[in-house]
């Protein structure tokens, strides 16, 4: 690899659902955000994103820049005359992220009359490729497969890694590799594949790797419930034909 690897996902979340997803996970009540704590947890995702080369949208860089500043403002004292007449700076983003909630269970309700099965089950998924019998999944996130990266990026001791450079990251063989394990088992655990890379660069190689197969069509991935296992499932077999429908 002589140039950068950058990564840009067809479905990409945006700055809301990353803080709807912060709210979620850390069971905050969403009309009373501790905005100092969401705003730190916020530029962590950003960064992160950064040091991966994802394809991040200026709109995320925006609403840093608003909350930076309902921070601030919540740092300066009232003057007595203001103090009953001012609005609580984090009204205005609190009906924000309502309003985008609403929206997001009114378009899940259509999709579900719609699709049925397929709100479960992602286009082309197939059930009996995941295990025999019914089971109950959850949406995968990007911000659900940080979570996992984070937590991987922990468990190695080695220096850390503030940009990814190219010797030593061959990004594209381990996407074949990858995908090959895939094709041959149907289904792999995210966090048993991240255990596999030894250091952190090669964890994150594996992780723009399983981003690359999310991209391509070739992977997808869900998991039991919010903020549990996630599961990577080969979609190559659907894809060319010769799977179960």
């Amino acid at each position: 690899m002589s140039t950068p690897y950058h990564i840009k996902l067809d479905r990409f979340e945006g700055p809301l659902d990353l803080l709807l997803h912060l709210i979620k996970k850390e069971e905050i009540d969403i009309y009373d955000i501790p905005i100092a704590r969401i705003t730190l947890q916020y530029l962590s995702y950003i960064e992160m994103m950064q040091m991966l080369d994802l394809d991040v949208a200026g709109e995320f860089l925006v609403m840093a820049a608003t909350l930076m500043r309902i921070k601030a403002r919540m740092l300066l004292p009232a003057s007595p005359v203001e103090e009953e007449e001012e609005e609580d700076p984090r009204q205005e983003l609190v009906r924000r992220l309502l309003e985008y909630k609403r929206f997001k269970e009114v378009a899940g309700s259509l999709r579900e009359r719609e699709d049925g099965r397929r709100l479960v089950f992602e286009r082309g998924y197939s059930e009996i490729a995941f295990e025999n019998g019914e089971v109950e999944l959850e949406e995968t996130t990007l911000f659900d497969l940080l979570d996992a990266l984070k937590r991987a990026l922990e468990r190695v001791v080695d220096a850390p890694v503030h940009e990814i450079e190219s010797d030593g990251l061959d990004v594209v063989m381990r996407t074949e590799e990858i995908s090959r394990l895939l094709r041959a088992k149907g289904k792999l655990l995210f966090s048993e594949l991240l255990e596999t890379a030894r250091t952190r660069l090669e964890i994150i190689g594996t992780f723009i790797s399983i981003l690359e197969l999310m991209r391509m069509g070739r992977a997808g991935a869900v998991q039991r419930k919010v903020f549990g296992e996630i599961w990577i499932y080969s979609l190559e077999e659907e894809r060319s034909g010769t799977g179960e429908a």
